[in-house]
């Protein structure tokens, strides 16, 4: 009875080790189950190397459209029917009668493909992909700011800064899409993760030291920036933000805008982007956007506005002009 209890434990043995050495098939695990097994490398200080440059041009939106609100992703074929569109957009075509026409297409890059995911926006929270209502303190501070936009400025202090090349609304923080230059660059030293925008040329020196932020007395067009690891996610907590007439900071956000990024890269082609942005007196809740970032081979070139450092002189010349004719027309009805 012993003998043969020691052979079928013996045989039992044998056929665990040749099943352990057999490969193994993975057929039917999804992604999450390969993204686990993928490990990211790592710095010479030991943390999750984040460093390329990544593109984040995509013609996935912001906002879930209207027409597709209650539908959070797109079928294979409404997503290739939209990738279709979006090359076909690309061609240059004469502008129609009495439009002067603007670049050519060769300037633009909005991206031809949807994200990956294939939803429909890239806000995830709230659930319907739309940006919270603005508060009633909000509408008011952008309804000023559109007035002063409007009205004929008294110096370049009255137009927008991306008017005056400073800052681009969609080169963050936080990060969107936009029709150019959706490129971001990091570079990692001890200590610090730098989060270069090819637009504006704007870098932001992240600080992961764990000191505080700056007082609150001391505001920044890019707010001010610490970061923090959690696991292999870099975590950026930003603050301090202004309200500086010519900048809405983000879709009517104002200076206590708090904004979380998270950056994960999932793969050695992937980075994931999400941003939070909290600011209970511009938005009547938090929300959240996902942005896929993918690996580019390419470079990131200089960023040259030139054209608003034109475009600015021009306006406040075209202003005076108007205050010498409402004054003269002041002076002729008076006689």
């Amino acid at each position: 009875m012993k003998h043969r209890y020691f052979l079928l434990m013996t045989a039992l043995a044998i056929a665990i080790a040749v099943m352990s050495l057999a490969p193994v098939s993975v057929e039917g695990q999804g992604p999450t189950a390969a993204a686990k097994r993928w490990t990211p490398p790592r710095t010479p200080d030991g943390q999750p190397d984040l460093q390329g440059i990544w593109s984040f041009a995509t013609i996935t939106p912001l906002e879930r459209p209207s027409e597709l609100a209650g539908k959070q992703v797109l079928t294979d074929d409404e997503a290739a029917e939209l990738q279709e569109q979006a090359a076909q957009s690309r061609i240059d075509r004469a502008p129609r009668e009495g439009d002067p026409g603007t670049y050519n297409q060769f300037w633009f890059d909005r991206g031809t493909k949807v994200v990956a995911t294939k939803r429909t926006s890239l806000i995830v929270d709230p659930p319907d992909g739309r940006i919270p209502p603005l508060t009633p303190e909000a509408q008011q501070r952008e309804a000023a700011r559109a007035a002063v936009l409007r009205g004929r400025p008294s110096s370049y202090e009255d137009r927008g800064l991306s008017e005056r090349c400073i800052v681009r609304p969609w080169s963050g923080p936080p990060i969107t899409p936009g029709n150019y230059n959706n490129n971001v660059q990091l570079f990692q030293a001890p200590g610090y993760v730098v989060i270069f925008l090819e637009q504006n040329h704007d870098a932001r020196i992240v600080a992961l030291d764990g000191r505080p932020h700056l007082g609150q007395r001391i505001r920044q067009f890019l707010g001010n920036s610490r970061g923090r690891w959690e696991g292999n996610t870099l975590v950026v907590d930003t603050t301090n933000f202004t309200d500086h007439v010519g900048k809405s900071n983000f879709r009517g956000s104002g200076g206590n805008m708090h904004l979380i990024e998270r950056f994960t890269r999932t793969d050695a082609d992937t980075l994931n982007y999400e941003f939070t942005v909290d600011d209970p007196t511009s938005f009547t809740k938090p929300w959240t956007a996902v942005l896929p970032m993918t690996k580019s081979q390419g470079e990131i070139y200089e960023y040259a506005c030139h054209e608003g450092n034109y475009t600015i002189a021009n306006i406040l010349h075209a202003a005076r002009a108007e205050d010498r004719a409402a004054a003269e027309e002041v002076k002729t009805e008076s006689r």
